[in-house]
């Protein structure tokens, strides 16, 4: 008998920040051991609370522009001085091995993937109830400074405005139900046909008489 086997996918999770992507990414993985996070290269310096191969991978921008140039890189791009990576070699592993990557994204990182791994891409942005509740959110952490927060919000609104780029959309109103549209998304894409190696052969196989 043929057996079937299954090249994993990237999930990409992509949302403005307060929209609970995180939290949705964790408990995602918590849920699903069949899900692995991709660890992006940086060269930004390690804060006291990252673990090193956990967070990033932490390099200097030597490296960093080494694996730009030799194609070692899925998406990259330079935020506030400060440079990010998809590594290729890691993802395309766990891939063939039929298991999944889920990866933190914005917008112009997922449009790279698209140009890279399309076949292999699933992308899901979250979106806020609300404005109001974004920013009763971000307000929350008290974290930042109220000119802080609304240069987030502005942000938060020109990211939203993507949301057509994506393959699904996700509007964080209840946690719980979140995660499990999440997991049917995971669920139905694992089933796709174009992701079952020897699906072929064994239909071949079961309608000989």
């Amino acid at each position: 008998m043929v057996e079937i086997t299954r090249r994993g996918f990237i999930l990409v999770l992509s949302s403005p920040s307060g929209a609970g992507k995180t939290t949705l990414t964790r408990l995602l993985l918590d849920t699903d051991p069949a899900l692995s996070l991709s660890v992006s290269v940086t060269t930004r310096p390690r804060r006291p609370n990252e673990v090193e191969g956990t967070h990033y991978h932490f390099i200097d921008k030597d490296k960093f522009e080494r694996m730009v140039a030799a194609g070692e890189l899925l998406e990259h791009a330079t935020v506030f001085g400060n440079s990010y990576g998809t590594p290729r070699g890691p993802v395309d592993a766990v891939l063939a091995t039929g298991r999944d990557v889920v990866s933190d994204l914005d917008w112009q990182g997922t449009q790279q993937l698209k140009a890279t791994v399309r076949d292999d891409l699933v992308s899901v942005f979250i979106l806020p109830p609300s404005v109001a509740e974004l920013e009763r959110r971000l307000t929350a952490r008290n974290q930042d400074s109220a000119e802080i927060v609304r240069q987030r919000m502005d942000q938060a609104l020109a990211e939203m405005s993507h949301w057509p780029e994506y393959d699904y959309v996700i509007v964080n109103n209840d946690l719980e139900e979140s995660v499990a549209t999440l997991q049917s998304i995971v669920r139905a894409e694992r089933a796709r046909r174009v992701r079952q190696i020897g699906l072929v052969e064994f239909v071949r196989e079961i309608s000989r008489r």
